[in-house]
């Protein structure tokens, strides 16, 4: 037999606490709850968050920016220098044409053009926005450009101007 093994048949054997029972119990009076606040009553039930009356984690933060993700306008972005580099003198480039070019575009997608890069090269350009400097670049290489309207969700239809 063990110091260890007679610990353990002590500590295996040690009566439940039962508070709330008078003084000479060691746990009566407050019954482990300390004195005042809401931690003492009966059914208490912090709020998520709360530290004690001080100012909350989620209040000292800053709050920022703004997301307006869900009504965004996202464009899929396509530089000059792709386009000198995958097409011919004279090609239209659609949708159709980038995606067979290995453009990730899905359905629903919108393309943007924009100026990165030089173009030496004759095209039509049929996207649904493009920037001025691509728009410059294209028609000084004797190019086209055609905008594609962008249909809003109210389904009116957007000016895809230049941007």
């Amino acid at each position: 037999m063990n110091l260890t093994d007679v610990f353990n048949s002590v500590k295996a054997h040690k009566r439940r606490k039962r508070i709330g029972r008078g003084a000479g119990s060691g746990h009566g009076k407050t019954a482990g709850r300390g004195q005042k606040g809401l931690g003492s009553r009966t059914g208490a039930n912090y709020l998520r968050g709360f530290i004690g009356g001080q100012t909350q984690l989620k209040n000292r933060l800053p709050k920022v920016g703004f997301n307006n993700a869900v009504h965004a306008t996202v464009y899929q972005p396509v530089n000059l220098a792709f386009l000198d580099a995958h097409f011919e003198n004279g090609e239209t480039v659609d949708f159709q044409t980038l995606r067979a070019r290995g453009v990730q575009i899905r359905r629903g997608d919108l393309v943007k053009v924009l100026g990165a890069g030089e173009l030496g090269k004759n095209l039509t350009v049929k996207v649904n926005a493009i920037s001025a400097a691509a728009r410059e670049k294209v028609e000084k290489a004797g190019g086209t450009v055609e905008l594609i309207p962008v249909a809003q969700k109210a389904g009116k239809v957007k000016d895809a101007s230049v941007e």
